[in-house]
């Protein structure tokens, strides 16, 4: 007897039945291992071997068939959308060449560079015939050394623009398509408050002069404090107002935002 059976002390018949159903138990899980492995995508479809019995890399299954003209790159045609083609190179804007700048050039004088227009973009010579490269005359110097009218900036309304000494912020400023210059065209630059909150200094003035004993001026610029000691003093009996007339005259006071007049 097995050691189990002694162990337990049940009859013959009962320890045959216990090894009987043990044995059903190991075939079962047998046979499920099997069917799984052979009903598996990866047996039975196994790609059939090159003629050649080379590996060419993974075979395209869908059969379709390429266009006459394939699609452009993405650049390139980012570059044909935003820039103009059949037309003189030396107009292109700056985003639309690719030139060789060099820094061996007199400050402030115009310097011939080579260029050429980017992939998918096609730009004339004066004579009408396409160009590969062309020479573009660009001043000697540095993008953040431009005047002021040929890039835009960031503004800022956190910064007061009434204030001894007048206060700085960093602006982001980028140079205008058309324009060229050395360096990068995206800079940051220190600039003075600047921004204005739509307050007329003509209106003010007005105000101050005809409404001033009233206060109107002060609450037209919001600065309600004042504008609510003037109206209770009767324009400080006349001084306040003339004061006031001398300083928005002047442009000392300003509006209570900081900002600037129109």
């Amino acid at each position: 007897m097995c050691a189990a059976c002694q162990f337990w002390r049940p009859d013959r018949g009962r320890c045959l039945r216990s090894h009987g159903i043990i044995l059903l138990l190991l075939t079962d899980v047998f046979l499920q291992c099997v069917g799984g492995y052979l009903s598996s995508p990866h047996v039975g479809h196994e790609p059939p071997p090159s003629p050649h019995g080379a590996q060419h890399g993974p075979v395209i299954s869908n059969p379709v068939i390429p266009a006459a003209v394939s699609a452009l790159p993405r650049d390139e045609e980012g570059s044909t959308a935003e820039c103009p083609s059949a037309g003189q190179c030396s107009r292109l804007p700056s985003s639309c060449v690719c030139c060789h700048y060099h820094h061996n050039c007199t400050y402030g004088q115009p310097t011939a560079f080579t260029c050429k227009p980017k992939r998918g973009v096609h730009c004339l010579a004066e004579s009408g015939q396409q160009q590969a490269n062309f020479s573009l005359w660009v001043p000697c110097q540095f993008c953040w050394q431009l005047e002021p009218s040929q890039y835009t900036c960031s503004n800022s309304t956190d910064c007061m623009t009434v204030a001894c000494p007048r206060r700085r912020y960093n602006a982001t400023c980028e140079v205008h398509d058309h324009v060229h210059c050395l360096g990068r065209r995206v800079f940051n630059k220190r600039l003075f408050c600047n921004w204005t909150g739509g307050y007329k200094w003509s209106t003010a003035l007005a105000l101050s002069i005809t409404l001033g004993g009233f206060g109107a001026d002060r609450f037209y610029l919001g600065q309600w404090r004042e504008g609510l000691g003037k109206l209770f003093s009767f324009g400080g009996l006349g001084i306040w107002t003339l004061i006031d007339v001398l300083l928005i005259g002047v442009g000392y006071v300003g509006p209570a935002d900081g900002s600037l007049y129109i």
